[in-house]
């Protein structure tokens, strides 16, 4: 705080004004991808980042069902992402970053847009999220469609999405994940086991080393 003042007092003038200070709460990450009408909402997955919250989400591996999370979280996400939906009178697909922080559920960000997680999740549940958040655009109502399911039942099986860097052909760049996105593309694997999933994400490329 005393450090706070010092460099308000010193570096800031009255233009300078209002102030948005934010607190790392070094806790743990999940998104979801959300198809919306404006009053309904869906949600095919819950991701849950095996990093901790500070990497930013495209340079982070991350897992699908959630591995941690108790049922008792999972429905206060779905209920925090439909109240953020209604209350933005938003339609088609967005992005919601949360951090679990001392059991407490934050909102990390809402973005408006697709993420790099939709085409993994259309893939791994079958639901073609593009064209659904379309037909939302064009005025069809997802009651019509999903009969008041607000999130598609987890998979029997684990999928983990995994960053793919470029740093042994970019010559220069730190390796160092940061809150600056990083990787260039993404990897998925897939196994009936938490470690089967992992360890495909890890070997995909071993050929390419050897």
């Amino acid at each position: 705080e005393a450090h706070l003042e010092k460099y308000v007092s010193k570096n800031l003038t009255n233009a300078s004004y209002p102030i948005l200070i934010d607190a790392y709460y070094p806790g743990k990450e999940v998104e979801v991808d959300v198809v919306s009408d404006g009053k309904s909402i869906l949600i095919p997955a819950i991701f849950e980042h095996i990093e901790k919250a500070g990497v930013h989400s495209g340079d982070s591996m991350a897992v699908t069902p959630p591995i941690s999370l108790s049922e008792s979280m999972k429905k206060q996400i779905v209920d925090y992402t439909e109240r953020i939906a209604k209350n933005i009178d938003f339609k088609g697909i967005f992005n919601i970053q949360f951090v679990i922080y001392n059991h407490t559920l934050y909102v990390l960000e809402v973005n408006p847009r697709a993420s790099r997680t939709v085409p993994i999740i259309s893939k791994i549940s079958g639901l073609n999220m593009i064209e659904l958040a379309t037909k939302t655009l064009l005025g069809t109502s997802l009651q019509s469609i999903c009969e008041n399911v607000k999130i598609l039942p987890e998979n029997d099986f684990y999928t983990v999405k995994a960053p793919v860097f470029s740093i042994d052909k970019l010559l220069g760049v730190d390796p160092h994940l940061v809150p600056e996105m990083k990787s260039t593309g993404e990897v998925i694997a897939m196994s009936r086991t938490l470690e089967g999933s992992l360890t495909k994400a890890f070997l995909w490329n071993e050929a390419l080393h050897n």
